[in-house]
Parts: structure tokens; C-alpha cells; sequence
């Protein structure tokens, strides 16, 4: 007796030995048959799909879950299109709040308003209240002068950051835009976020998630560092799971400012880690910790990444997010200790020192198809390439950038350099795997867009960025579902519609292989399944469902009989 059928559905299953499918079978939460193999079995509940696509559930390689879900509850800046626009929203939220509240917003893009907010101005508009803006990048923020009066700016008691800039007036004045690790002398002021908070924020993410079908995302740095939240980030995931309110599998990336010295045994390699010796592959199909994640450069949005050669309009080459010898020593000693390790590198001269210091890592303690990462491979050279497939290490581009952020990205890299960013064709072709990601909240994070995005790379105004770069519909299926899972080494358990992988699919009211490309980010999610149980859409598949035997049992009873 199967859990569940699957019946008149559309199924491509991403499984190179069985491409495409009409009935599926599910028991105990896996994949145990299609079509002929479970034709004749009978099910406690049978869904006529009435010709849906079905495909795996998707998987977003890089996404930062607790700030997104933080974020819907903060001012909304992503539509302001003008400064003043932005100003007359801060002083409308600042009016509907107490006298000594903080005013918080989220998601303003300098590029799209032609500044920076300034803090005189949210002084003005906050009602002298602390304003804090984050910029859509997480890369930096602009605040009022109430804020830089508490962090101690102003009177000229902070010390600044390294690997963080305070922008100031020719005349040395501050201007409220804190850039890169500068934003810790605000979070210091706000943190840490309490984990009653922090399970609420993940929660509705993950409502918004399986609404777009996604079953499995990986969260881009927890704990102490640039973009965490609490040092007992991990726990809030656990909170928001035993809450029920955690449908979709996660796997965490640890902030490298995590790590610190371990007196373990000379054998064990470990000089520095988590304590217990927790790294990556600790946990369950649900809730596992992943690479340790090392900021290594800025954001190209935010004139800030490391290149070879300057930004247009620039005359330096970025900024590292510590000393370079620290970040290579400290990348050195967690593969030492058994650690993947994601490294956010955007330019290309911080990808130099990736790849540098991966090839330095495994020749001096070799670890066959670690998988390393590079987080975003912004700005990629021709020659850089083949050190990619050379060392295995797997590129992490975001294709919606393209479309969210690609003119300004453009612009900065000057028509020579547009055919590197955000590569994808050209890493297929040297035999890697590239899987798909968004870095929500920096853009949208709507698979199907990402999608779209990979087939077409076209930006906002319809440029066209790296035509050589485009791939077909079918890989950009894969990049979201099967290569994201391989960089996860989770390919034998997620990632296609196969015998033994768990139920994870989507239900999709068009087959986004089979249309034109400008559509594929419009087809409607119908019904997202993990485990075999439906986590979006139940209301929706009402009158497509039939029940003909009791609930099954619970999965520990199944496996004692």
C-alpha cells in the first residue's frame, strides 16, 4: 500500500536514466516507484494531477533565510525609486511609532534612487528618532546622526572597523553610510536577535518559500559575523522546527567568526572549529550544518569587491573583509578540520585568492571532491576558469542579479568585462556543476526567476549581459534541482525524481521547459510536496484528491514492523 500516487501528471524527473514520467509512488516519505513499477499498487490517497508538471522540488544553494524573513516586517525600501521617496516613507513610519522607537527599513538601492540617503535628511525625516537603512546588498547601511551618536562617530570615540569603512565629507564629516564590516559598530547597538524572534522571522520565510516551491535552501552564514544574527543563531532553526513551522529542509553555513582555537588530539587535524568538534555534515535530512563561510571581498553593487583592475569610476580595487594572510589561514585550517568551505569572493582578484588558497589547502592535506565553494564568482577571468575545474571547486553564481541589479553591474565593469559576470555556460563547459541560488533578500528569490534568468540573462532595461553565458531551460532545471543537491553531497538523496530519494517535488501549472523563456518566472507553483506531504496548495488539490485506505502509520511504527 503506497502513502501517496501521483496519477495524469506531466513528471520530469531530472534522472538522466528515466527522463519523464506520468505516475509516481511514494512511501514513507521516498520516491519508490514510477509508472509501470507502481502501476498496480494501491495508495491511502491518490492525486489526479490532470496533465501539472511535476518536477523536484527546488534548492537555493545561497539564501539568507532569517534576514529575509526579519526584513517582511521592516519598512519595504525596494520600490523607492527617488530619495525623497525614501524620505517621506521613513517619516511616515517614524510617525506611527513611539518617540524613542528605532526606525528600521530594509532593501533601498542607491543605484535606482542616485544616492545614498544622507543622515542630516533622515534626521529630519526620522523626527531625530535612530534610523536605520539597509542597503539590498548587506553590504552596507545608511543611518541618522542618532545612531552614529550612540556607536560613537560622531565625537570620534569609535574605532573603526577593519575591513569597514565610515564614508565621511571632504571635510572628514561623516555622512551616515557605513560600508562592510563598518555596519558592526550599528549591529553591536542591536544585536543579539532573540531566538522567539528569530524562529517567527525563519517561519515566514519558509511560508513564502514552499509557496514558490522550494524544499531545501541553504542559509549563507549564521552566528557571529557580517549578516548573523545571534550567536546561538543554530538554536532558532531547531525552535522554528519543533514549532512545526519549518517545512522545508535547511542546511547551515556557520560564520567563519565562529571558529576559534580547539586543543584537540595532533591526530585529528582540528587547531580550530566549533566546540565538540561540530562541522560540516552534523545533523539530520532536515536540519544539517553545512560549509563554514568566509567573507573574503565586498559586493560589486556596492563598489567593493576585489578586482584586478579598478571599478569604472574608481581608482581602488576593493575591499577585504580582513587581512588577506588571516582569511587564508583561517581557510587553511578548517579543510584541515573536515570543513566545506564557502568562499564569498565577487571579484576576480578575491577569487584569485580563493582559488590560491584551496589549491594551497589540499596540497597539504588532500581531500578528494571536498566540493569547496565560491560564494557568488562575480567576476570571473577566461584563465580563472580552468583553475576552477582544475581544483574542483564549485562556482556559486546568482543569474537573477542579471535582471535585479545588472545595469549598475554593467556599468561598473565596463563593456570588456560583462561576458565574466556571473558565468554559467562557460563553467558547464569545463565540466563543473553550477547550482542554483539567489542571496534573497539581496534579489528576488523565486526559482522559476532565477530560471529565467539563466535562459535568458537579460537585465531591468533589456541588456542583454553575456550572451555566450546563456543556458538551455533543461540545465537551469538542473541547476535548481540535481547540481544543487550534488553540492551538498546530498545527490543520492535529493535532487531527482528517482527510486529511493525523498519525496520532494512541485506541482507547476506549465512545464518550464517547454515555454518561452519570458514566461517561465510567471508559471504558477500549484502544490509543493517534501516528504510526500504537502506544505503548499493542500486547498487548491481538494477536488483532485481521493482517499481510499487510513493515514499511514507513523514512520518509527512502519520501520519496527
Amino acid at each position: 500500500m503506497l502513502d501517496l500516487k501521483l496519477t495524469h501528471a506531466r513528471i520530469r524527473t531530472v534522472d538522466d536514466d528515466r527522463p519523464t514520467a506520468h505516475t509516481l509512488g511514494v512511501l514513507a516519505g521516498r520516491v519508490v516507484g514510477l509508472d509501470e513499477d507502481i502501476a498496480d499498487l494501491p495508495a491511502r490517497t491518490t492525486l489526479d494531477c490532470r496533465g501539472a508538471t511535476v518536477v523536484p522540488g527546488f534548492a537555493d544553494a545561497h539564501n539568507h533565510m532569517a534576514w529575509y524573513g526579519q526584513s517582511l516586517d521592516e519598512l519595504d525600501l525596494s520600490a523607492a525609486a527617488t530619495l525623497d521617496a525614501l524620505y517621506d516613507a521613513v517619516a511616515a513610519r517614524a510617525a506611527a511609532l513611539p518617540a524613542d522607537a528605532w526606525v528600521i527599513g530594509a532593501g533601498y538601492d542607491d543605484t535606482v534612487m542616485g544616492g545614498h540617503p544622507h543622515r542630516t535628511a533622515l534626521d529630519r525625516a526620522g523626527g531625530g528618532r535612530p534610523v536605520w537603512l539597509k542597503h539590498r546588498s548587506g553590504h552596507m547601511c545608511a543611518v541618522s546622526s542618532a545612531v552614529l551618536d550612540r556607536t560613537g562617530v560622531l565625537n570620534g570615540t569609535a574605532r573603526e572597523p577593519e575591513g569597514g569603512v565610515v564614508v565621511r565629507e571632504a571635510d572628514g564629516t561623516p555622512t551616515g553610510l557605513l560600508q562592510e564590516r563598518a555596519q558592526n559598530l550599528v549591529t553591536s547597538l542591536t544585536l543579539p536577535v532573540s531566538l522567539d524572534n528569530l524562529a517567527g522571522a525563519i517561519g515566514k520565510a519558509a511560508t513564502a518559500y514552499t509557496a514558490e516551491g522550494l524544499t531545501h535552501v541553504t542559509e549563507a552564514g549564521i552566528g557571529l559575523g557580517l549578516i548573523g544574527r545571534s550567536p546561538v543563531e543554530a538554536a532558532a532553526y531547531q525552535l522554528a522546527r519543533e514549532r512545526g513551522t519549518l517545512p522545508v529542509r535547511v542546511e547551515l553555513m556557520v560564520a567563519g567568526d565562529n571558529l576559534h582555537p580547539l586543543a584537540a588530539h595532533a591526530d585529528d587535524h582540528t587547531t580550530t572549529g566549533l566546540d565538540l568538534g561540530l562541522r560540516t555534515g552534523f545533523g539530520d535530512d532536515r536540519l544539517r550544518i553545512g560549509p563554514v563561510k568566509l567573507w573574503l571581498d565586498g559586493s560589486l553593487i556596492g563598489r567593493t569587491a576585489a578586482v584586478t583592475e579598478p571599478l569604472c569610476g574608481h581608482d581602488h580595487g576593493g575591499v577585504y573583509q580582513d587581512s588577506p594572510d588571516d582569511m587564508r589561514a583561517l581557510m587553511v585550517a578548517a579543510h584541515r578540520a573536515g570543513w566545506r568551505i564557502a568562499a564569498h569572493a565577487i571579484g576576480d582578484e578575491a577569487i584569485d585568492l580563493a582559488l590560491d588558497t584551496f589549491a594551497e589547502a589540499q596540497a597539504r592535506t588532500p581531500r578528494p571532491d571536498v566540493r569547496h565553494r565560491i560564494e557568488h564568482s562575480g567576476v570571473v577571468r577566461p584563465d580563472q576558469l580552468e583553475r576552477y575545474a582544475a581544483l574542483g571547486v564549485v562556482p556559486v553564481p546568482q543569474a537573477h542579479f542579471l535582471h535585479a541589479v545588472g545595469d549598475t553591474m554593467a556599468e561598473a565593469l565596463g563593456p570588456e568585462r560583462i561576458g565574466w559576470l556571473y558565468r554559467h555556460r562557460s563553467f558547464l563547459a569545463h565540466g563543473l556543476r553550477v547550482p542554483g541560488s539567489s542571496d534573497r533578500p539581496v534579489a528576488p528569490g523565486a526559482p522559476l526567476l532565477g530560471m529565467q534568468s539563466m535562459v535568458q540573462r537579460l537585465s531591468r532595461d533589456g541588456l542583454l549581459l553575456g550572451a555566450d553565458e546563456r543556458v538551455t531551460a533543461e540545465q537551469a532545471l538542473r541547476a535548481y534541482t540535481l547540481d544543487a543537491a550534488w553540492t551538498s553531497h546530498e545527490e543520492d538523496r535529493r535532487g531527482s525524481l528517482a527510486p529511493g530519494k525523498h519525496a520532494d517535488f512541485v506541482l507547476l501549472a506549465e512545464d518550464p521547459t517547454a515555454v518561452d523563456a519570458g514566461r517561465i518566472g510567471a508559471i504558477d507553483v500549484l502544490a509543493t510536496f517534501v516528504a510526500g506531504a504537502c506544505v503548499h496548495g493542500a486547498d487548491t488539490l481538494t477536488d483532485h484528491t481521493s482517499v481510499t485506505g487510513p493515514p499511514p502509520a507513523p514512520a518509527r511504527a512502519r520501520s519496527a514492523a
